[in-house]
Order: C-alpha cells, then structure tokens, then sequence
C-alpha cells in the first residue's frame, strides 16, 4: 500500500485553520502538519524582504523536517510576497492563497465587489493585476484592514473584541452609489473565522466569499482523491512554542512538542 500523502499547511497564525478545515474534508486520508509563525504575526507589519527570508527561512527547516507531498500557504499577505521565491528555491508543489476576485466577480449581480485584506495584501501590484485581469464590468473597491485578523486571533481565544470595532474595520467594504456593493472577498484566511459577526454586522446582505473550499478543491487537483481505509493524522506547531490547545482540539488537531523553526 503507497504512503499516505503529507501535506504542510503554514500560515502566520491561526487563520489558516479555516483552509486545514477545508483540505482535511476532501483529502481525510493525509497526515497533515500546520506550522503556523505565530512569532512573526502580523506579518502585515512586516517589510517584504525581511518577510521573504523570514518564510524561506522556515520553510528550509519544514521541508526538511517534514519531507511534504504539497506545501499549502494559508496566508494571503505570505502568498502575495514571498510565493515565487518559494517556488523557484524548492522543487514541491505549492498551493497559494490569492484574493478571489475572479469568482467575486463572476458572481455579484449588482456588480460592486469589495475585497477585504490585510493593509499588505490590498496594496500588492499582484492585487491590482488580479482586478486588471477579472474584474470585467465590476467595480472593485480595496479596503485594507489593520486589526481584523488579530480580532480574529482573539475571538479564537476567547476574547472577542466589540461590535463596534469589527463594524468600524468593514464599514468601507460597503458602497451605495445607488448600486449596493452585495459581494465581499475576505482575502485574509483570518477573517472566515469572524464569519457569523461580519453577516451579523454588515450594514446590508451580502455574499462574502471564502478562499478555503477553493484550496482545498486545487489540492484534491494536484494530490488525487484520497486513498480508502485510511484514517490520517493531524498535528500543529507553532514557531512562539506557545500551542493554543483548546483551540486546535476544536479542530481535532494534536499540538507537536517541536516548534517551528529556521526564521531568519
């Protein structure tokens, strides 16, 4: 029988949780380990080249450690900055995490689409190339978000921030010029976890759209369907040391007693 496959998904923190909910769905059968860089979080604070050492700095270590199949980068800010390097330095798939503005705009009727990223992500030429690319007849507005992910962050731990601060950082994400804006990009892996209070708090409906099932459909792509009878493990690790447990026992995650390494 072939070896199950192993697949590394690695974020800054824990909003890549929302994607390893989606991959271990389709591909149940894959031991998966998530590194996250909780160490260097928010790396929307990051200037780019230290950003880019940083992450291949790590992955140097992970990939070593590790021998992934398939490296997911559950980060939209890393996915933007430091990907191509990634994949000219390393000879393994990747599957990056890019604002979906393609489907947000194939989808929204009104034709005013907003995406929601960090400050990092929404200011990237590869952002605006995507809207050049796709946004057709849409009219895109880009709302950068300084605090949202760490909202997010402290909603996972039990410590949720106020309505009024969540309503103040997606307030620009919604246009009425007389055509409402009705889709939002969360192009932040963050921000799904915030999902039921940003419906709760949205001025008016929309659809907001979620990179995750997305990732999780290319890696079924690239991996093939999962192999029967075969149950796949999960563990975590986290570059601070600090492993979060309540938190990934909701997501049936075991804490690795290792922590990531290699940062530069």
């Amino acid at each position: 029988m072939a070896a199950p496959s192993k697949i590394l998904i690695f974020d800054s923190g824990l909003g890549g949780l929302t994607v390893y909910r989606e991959v271990a769905a389709v591909r149940p059968d894959a031991d998966i380990v998530y590194a996250a860089d909780d160490a260097g979080f928010p790396y929307n604070a990051l200037p780019e080249t230290a950003l880019v050492a940083r992450v291949v700095g790590l992955f140097d270590d992970l990939i070593a450690a590790h021998r992934p199949d398939l490296a997911v980068i559950a980060c939209n800010t890393a996915s933007t900055i430091a990907l191509p390097t990634l994949r000219e330095k390393f000879a393994l798939p990747f599957v990056g995490t890019v604002p979906a503005i393609k489907p947000a705009c194939a989808a929204s009727v009104t034709r005013r689409v907003s995406v929601l990223g960090t400050e990092a992500t929404v200011a990237r030429e590869y952002t605006r190339a995507l809207i050049r690319d796709f946004a057709k007849d849409c009219q895109v507005t880009l709302v950068g978000s300084k605090n949202l992910a760490p909202y997010a962050e402290a909603e996972l731990a039990g410590a949720p921030t106020s309505d009024a601060q969540i309503r103040a950082e997606i307030a620009p994400c919604f246009v009425d010029d007389g055509k409402r804006t009705d889709t939002v990009v969360l192009a932040c892996t963050h921000y799904p976890l915030l999902l039921d209070r940003l419906t709760r708090l949205a001025p008016w409906p929309v659809n907001y759209i979620d990179p995750a099932p997305a990732i999780a459909r290319r890696v079924l792509d690239l991996l093939g369907p999962p192999a029967p009878l075969h149950r796949g493990s999960s563990h975590a690790m986290f570059s601070s040391g600090r492993a979060p447990h309540a938190v990934l026992a909701r997501f049936g995650i075991e804490p690795q007693p290792t922590a990531v390494s290699g940062a530069k």
